[in-house]
């Protein structure tokens, strides 16, 4: 009796946990990408590269600005990178990320975990990136995107060897970290997505995956 009730409780909880999957829609990754991609991975990071791949070590959470999926999808889904005077100088590959999540919680898989997106200054070469539609003051984030990106997070964490899971506007806590290999010391955005309040969520959720903490100050770090 006492295994049945356990196994009843088990089935009830189960039955209750958000279910979610991964939709497929991937981005337009032609020769143009491909070499767009390769470049940036040696002019930024200084990784001369046959192939457009990482090594995930890190997982960062965004947030879009734009309220839509298909605003936003129709955005990252060009090759060259269209009107950002503030960032084209770096590179003319577009902005990406491996995942969007909608504000229903749909998660779609853009790129392959393992391909470079084009999401995070300094830490492409190492990071999964998880795009969440909206963000702004008049349309947060959801609690449907809350636990899709929870779940997403473990999904990836038993996938592969994460280290970090980190905020976009913690991003430059890095800089001087063993990972960062962002070359020109000006190229710097500031951001605060995807909100201090929705990453203290995930955190609090995925603590089984014991992430290492973020570095504290943004002075340089030394290594002997």
């Amino acid at each position: 009796m006492k295994y049945s009730a356990i196994l009843i409780l088990a089935i009830l909880f189960l039955s209750c946990a958000p279910v979610h999957k991964i939709v497929d829609k991937p981005l337009l990754f032609n020769a143009e990408r491909e070499q767009l991609t390769l470049e940036y991975l040696s002019d930024r990071h200084g990784l001369e590269q046959t192939e457009p791949i990482i090594e995930p070590r890190m997982i960062v959470l965004h947030w879009t600005v734009i309220p839509t999926f298909e605003e936003s999808f129709a955005t990252f889904n060009p090759a060259s990178l269209p009107n950002r005077p503030d960032i084209k100088n770096a590179s003319a590959l577009n902005v990406s990320s491996q995942f969007m999540v909608d504000r229903d919680g749909t998660i779609y898989r853009l790129l392959p975990e393992t391909t470079m997106a084009r999401h995070v200054i300094g830490l492409n070469h190492c990071a999964i990136g998880i795009e969440n539609v909206g963000g702004t003051e008049n349309l947060p984030l959801t609690k449907e995107q809350l636990e899709a990106n929870i779940w997403l997070v473990d999904y990836l964490a038993s996938l592969y060897e994460i280290d970090y899971l980190i905020g976009h506007y913690e991003y430059t806590l890095f800089e001087g970290h063993e990972l960062w290999l962002e070359k020109d010391d000006g190229y710097r955005t500031e951001k605060t997505d995807p909100g201090q309040e929705f990453m203290k969520n995930v955190r609090q959720a995925t603590t089984q995956w014991n992430f290492k903490p973020i570095p504290k100050k943004t002075t340089p770090w030394k290594f002997d």
